[in-house]
C-alpha cells in the first residue's frame, strides 16, 4: 500500500515532482593546489575524500616542491555536490594530481560536462598538464587561481600569458578555503558552458 507521501502533489493532483537537472564536474590540477580543498568547501553533502597520509616512500616518487609540509593526498578522486538552485545540481569530482595516478583522469572525466583547473602561483608550470588534458578532449574549463598565504600574486592576464591560454577560457583568483569563492567559480564555469553551448553550430 503506497504511503500518503508517496502522491506528488499536496492534494493529489497530477504534476510531476520537481527534477533538478543534475552536472558533472571535475576540479583537476597538479599535486597539492586545493582541490580536497575545494570540495570540501563547497560540497553541501559530508564529500567522499580518498586520502592517505604521505610516506617516505611516495616523498621519493611525487614532486613536493613548494608543498613541502603537506601530510596527505588523494589516491583516487574527492566527491561533493552543491545545489545551485531548485534546477540544477553539480556533482563534483576533484581528481589525483601526482602523475602515478593521472590514468584516473580518463575514467573520472567521461560525462563531465566541464572542469575546473585549479592553478598555484608558486608552481604554475604543474598546470600544463591538465590544461593539456581538458584541451585534447575539447572539455570546456575554467582556470582558478588558488591564492595561497604568501605565494608570488600575479594578475588574471599574467597568468593567461604564462599558461598560453586562449582568450575564450575564463581565468579568476580563487580562495579554495572560502564556500562563497569557490561558488563564484563554478558559476563562471556555469556561464562559460551556457556561452560556448550557445557558439556551438546546431547540427541535423
Amino acid at each position: 500500500m503506497a504511503s500518503e507521501n508517496s502522491d506528488p502533489t499536496p492534494h493529489g493532483g497530477n504534476s510531476a515532482p520537481h527534477l533538478a537537472a543534475s552536472v558533472k564536474i571535475l576540479i583537476a590540477g597538479g599535486f597539492g593546489v586545493g582541490k580536497t580543498t575545494m570540495v570540501t568547501a563547497i560540497s553541501e553533502i559530508t564529500p567522499l575524500r580518498t586520502e592517505e597520509l604521505i610516506t617516505e616512500v611516495s616523498s621519493g616518487v611525487d614532486d613536493l616542491s613548494g608543498v613541502e609540509q603537506k601530510t596527505t593526498t588523494t589516491v583516487a578522486l574527492d566527491f561533493g555536490r552543491i545545489t545551485i538552485d531548485r534546477d540544477l545540481v553539480l556533482y563534483l569530482f576533484g581528481t589525483p594530481g601526482q602523475d602515478r595516478f593521472w590514468f584516473l583522469w580518463d575514467e573520472l572525466s567521461r560525462g563531465a560536462l566541464g572542469a575546473v583547473v585549479l592553478a598555484d602561483t608558486r608552481r604554475l608550470s604543474n598546470s600544463f598538464a591538465a590544461v593539456d588534458f581538458f584541451e585534447r578532449r575539447g572539455l570546456s574549463f575554467t582556470v582558478a587561481v588558488n591564492c595561497f598565504d604568501g605565494a608570488p600574486l600575479y594578475t588574471v592576464d599574467e597568468v593567461r600569458d604564462a599558461l598560453d591560454l586562449d582568450d575564450h577560457i575564463p581565468v579568476l583568483l580563487c580562495d579554495a578555503r572560502s564556500r562563497e569563492s569557490c561558488k563564484e567559480v563554478l558559476l563562471n564555469l556555469m556561464q562559460h558552458l551556457i556561452e560556448r553551448a550557445h557558439q556551438s553550430p546546431v547540427t541535423t
